[in-house]
């Protein structure tokens, strides 16, 4: 089956297996299937794939899987990947890219921590995560850049230190074409689009950007909102659907209005890569539910 011919079927499944949202002014089933797939092309459909495979046959293994669900990459974890030559050995033949990794320190060893120790480690190992990005033919590193944890580490704390230290390492993400994307998690930190977008242009770096979590927002407002103010400054998209009633869910169960966030992308004119952060009902599932929300 062509890719062109299993996306359409895909999108198809999705329709006629979709489900009524609660709460929400759409349904998931009432999606055209024959809709233009207007972003196919545009963004890029992924998956989060952290270690990857334990070895090279297993690497392939899971590479080959994803293509064959009509993914067009995945995402890594640093640390995480057992050996990046024999992952990049995979990536070729099996010509499936990884397009970045999540660095796996950023949540313990943090930026903006009040100990200046614990933040240069937190530092050395988003240095390592650039490093280790450029060698499997990545483009970004996806960072947390701190926590709101209390007196010491107010929401002033993690914007003043997390910006120095992310600062120190622009030179390395400069050198290697590596572009540290800063995601917004439920940290305590930059809980509206206006506080996200200074804090973006207070780091004023084109190596720094915006991975912009869809469902993580929407606990605070609506992820279109935030779309349309952050513009260009999102580079890639962390795909994920959450309700009041639900919590984190299966994509389209949730309380996002995908139609509103697909009329945001077109308006900021959206290219890259959107990755989905959690589980559906299978890789299949999830693979179409992208598909059809998206517009892929």
């Amino acid at each position: 089956m062509s890719k062109q011919s299993r996306r359409q079927f895909l999108g198809t499944a999705a329709a006629v297996t979709g489900v009524a949202i609660s709460g929400a002014q759409w349904t998931l089933a009432a999606e055209p299937a024959k809709r233009e797939r207007k972003n196919n092309g545009k963004i890029f459909k992924a998956n989060k794939g952290g270690r990857i495979g334990k070895d090279f046959d297993e690497m392939v293994t899971r590479l080959e899987q994803y293509k064959t669900l009509g993914f067009d990459g995945i995402e890594g974890a640093s640390p995480g990947i057992p050996d990046l030559d024999t992952l990049n050995k995979a990536i070729k033949q099996v010509g499936l890219p990884v397009h970045g990794v999540v660095d796996m320190v950023h949540w313990k060893e943090r930026l903006s921590s009040p100990d200046p120790a614990v933040r240069e480690v937190g530092r050395t190992a988003l240095v390592q995560a650039v490093k280790d990005s450029k060698k499997i033919g990545g483009t970004s590193v996806l960072l947390v850049p701190g926590r709101v944890s209390g007196p010491e580490e107010t929401h002033d704390d993690v914007w003043n230190r997390s910006i120095v230290e992310i600062r120190k390492v622009i030179p390395v993400a400069k050198r290697h074409q590596i572009k540290i994307l800063i995601e917004n998690v439920w940290n305590g930190f930059c809980e509206t689009p206006d506080e996200f977008r200074d804090y973006l242009d207070a780091i004023d770096s084109e190596w720094v950007g915006a991975y912009f979590d869809i469902g993580n927002v929407r606990k605070f407002g609506k992820p279109e909102e935030w779309i349309r103010t952050l513009g260009n400054r999102i580079v890639k998209l962390d795909v994920k659907d959450w309700g009041k009633e639900n919590g984190f869910c299966r994509l389209g169960e949730g309380d996002v209005d995908w139609p509103e966030v697909r009329k945001a992308l077109a308006e900021i004119e959206f290219t890259g890569w959107a990755t989905r952060e959690g589980g559906d009902k299978s890789l299949e599932d999830t693979a179409q539910l992208m598909d059809q929300l998206l517009d892929l």
